[in-house]
This record gives structure tokens, sequence and C-alpha cells, in this order.
């Protein structure tokens, strides 16, 4: 291994390195936005972006929403998140996830590494063969894939807005339209499914939609017209920058809540949801459920679902409240939940005060492979 690193100068962000290995082809940056609430945990996406440039816009608003999104949270972390240019159907091998592991480990405890697009629990077992700082594994002393507390925390907010608009929270007869049939998308599918909602699904990969339309009833769009179908609440669960100056003006729904992480193209775009009287679920509020999931397998006395399952139930009055805040202040809601995590990292509400406890310390592959 001939790992090479070279730290890229960017304002308003603590430290953003990328990392090279010829030996396993990495190729990956970890950016760190801000720690002032503890260490700075986010996901690694790996994606065949395909320019240098690409990778590094999507990983610098990645991790900023990961300071938001954790500030919100109230869970004792900051923002920061990793990406690795590779395809992972093709190119991800151990190897080169054993490079990232020795990359996580230069930043000494100030970035943990989690699953994230193209990055499974699986994946995150062989990393951590060679670093501490990662978490969300299968086994019986993590907490497992994220994605279904991502899911109910977004159903939860999906409720908040429904009780905003309508007061009440029945999803009886109501139309939803949901972007993207992942394993964040497909598990909250399923709840609106057994609450009685009407669904129109989207996704690139024909197959799973399929699947998803026979078992829950639901009707397809295709991918470049379900922004823009008539439905009540419109999910948003694939990748992000999708609302902006050019799918606004045509969109026609009353409210988008899904958990793609920042859906929004430009903070201003926020705005113009607000002029077209469109009700927003900030993306770093309503899909916090993975992260506070994850985050209780770090806790000292170990991970206990319960926990992470009341936590995130939080999501529900976070998102009333700010709903509420937006109206009196006549301000978009994204503005009025950044505005909450400014004052808190301004003052320090919301910092750590006991340390992670890292269960799971590196092994060598030779010795994980011993049955």
């Amino acid at each position: 291994m001939n790992l090479k690193q070279e730290e890229i100068e960017i304002a308003d962000y603590e430290k953003v390195v990328k990392f090279t290995d010829a030996d396993s082809g990495l190729t990956a940056i970890i950016a760190v936005h801000n720690t002032d609430l503890g260490p700075g945990l986010g996901g690694t996406r790996i994606y065949p972006y395909k320019k240098f440039e690409d990778a590094l816009t999507d990983v610098l608003r990645l991790s900023k929403g990961m300071t938001y999104k954790a500030g919100m949270a109230q869970v004792g972390l900051g923002g920061a998140k990793s990406v690795i240019i590779a395809d992972p159907k093709t190119e991800k091998t151990p190897e080169l996830l054993h490079a990232f592991g020795e990359a996580v480990n230069t930043f000494h405890g100030t970035y943990i590494c989690a699953e994230d697009v193209g990055c499974t629990p699986e994946d995150i077992e062989i990393i951590l063969q060679k670093t501490k700082y990662a978490c969300g594994v299968h086994n019986l002393r993590g907490s497992g894939n994220p994605s279904a507390y991502t899911a109910w925390g977004t159903f939860l907010g999906i409720k908040s807005a429904l009780m905003h608009l309508e007061n009440h929270t029945s999803l009886e007869g109501k139309t939803f339209a949901i972007q993207g049939v992942g394993s964040v998308g497909r598990r909250l599918i399923e709840l609106l499914f057994w609450e009685g909602a009407q669904l129109i699904i989207s996704d690139i990969d024909d197959a799973a939609v399929a699947r998803c339309a026979h078992q829950y009833a639901a009707k397809v769009a295709a991918p470049d017209e379900i922004l823009y179908v008539d439905c009540d609440i419109l999910a948003p669960c694939a990748l992000g920058g999708v609302f902006n100056e050019e799918t606004i003006p045509n969109l026609r729904c009353k409210a988008i809540a899904g958990a793609a992480n920042n859906q929004l193209l430009n903070e201003s775009d926020a705005d113009l949801l607000s002029k077209r009287g469109i009700l927003y679920a900030p993306d770093f509020v309503i899909n916090a459920g993975g992260l506070i999931n994850v985050m209780h397998e770090l806790s000292p006395d170990g991970y206990q679902a319960p926990r992470a399952r009341e936590m995130t139930k939080k999501i529900y009055q976070q998102l009333i409240d700010i709903f509420e805040i937006a109206k009196q202040k006549k301000i978009s809601t994204h503005q009025a939940a950044v505005s909450i995590v400014d004052h808190r990292l301004e003052h320090g509400i919301g910092k750590r005060s006991e340390e992670l406890f890292f269960r799971f310390a590196p092994i060598e592959p030779s010795h994980a492979l011993t049955s």
C-alpha cells in the first residue's frame, strides 16, 4: 500500500483531504466540516463520479449537511462525509476498502465513517479491519443498516407535514410520490402502504420498481416525470439537488418530505418553494433517523434499539416547531431550521460531554478470515 494524501484548502471547512493509493486504485475524499459539538460522523459514498470536481462538490455539500443534521438531532456529533470515486458494482475490492480504512485513521477520530450509497454494512466490516473509526455493522454489537430508522423518521416527518397542513395525521387516501425505491425508499413505501396511502413510485432500476409496484399496488412514473406528478406529498429518496429554479415551477405537490440528502440545489431554492406555497420538510431534519441509530452504537453501554427509537421519534415535534417558526417569522422552513442549528453551534448547545466508545479494534485480514 502506498497511500498518498493531499490537503485541499476549503473556506469554512476544518479539513478536506484527497487520498490516493495506486496499489488498490483508491481515490477518495474525506471532508470534515465542523466538530464544534463533537467528532464528525458521516457515511462513505462509493460512486463513479465522472469528474473529481463533481466528487468534491458532493462531499462538501454532504459534510456540511451532516453538521446541521447532527446539530438538529442533538447527538453530540459534528459534520463530516467521505466519497470514494469508484463503481461499487465493479471496482469495490477489499484492498480498496482497506486503503480507505487507513485514510480514515489519519484523522485520529475526528472523522467516523458509516454506510452510504454504494457502501454496505458488510463493506464497513472490511474497513474495520484497518480502523476502529467506523460504525454501522450487522453483528450483535452493531446497529446494522440504518435505513429502517431513516425511513421511519421520514414517515414521522410526513405525518408532521400533514398535521401542519390539515390538522390531522391520517394518510388514508392521500397520494404520495416516492422518487427512489432503494433501501430507504422501499421501507418508506411499505410504511405508507400499511397506512392506506395511494402510491406513485419511480426509480432508474426498472426491476426494483416493478417488484415494489406489484407488492404495494403502486402506480409507476418515469424517472423524469416523478417530480411533476399530481400528489399530496412528494418524497425524494434518491440523490440530491432535485429542487431548483427549473424544477420548482413545475411541481404539483402540497408538501415535500423525503429522505434524500441535499434536496435543494441552492439554499435560495427554499424561498422559491415558500413562494409557491409548498411546505418543505428540511432534509437534514427529517432524514436524521439513520444518524441517530448508528450513533447509539458508540454509546459506552452499547447499542440499544429502544433508545434509538425514542430519539428518532423527536423528529415529528422538531418539524412541527420548525413549520410554526417559519410561519410566524415569514421565512422558509429551511432558514428556520438552519437558524436553530447556527445558534446551537455558536453557543455550544448539545456539545458532546462523554467520549464515544469504539468496540471494534482493527484486526488484520488474515485474522478476520479465521473461522
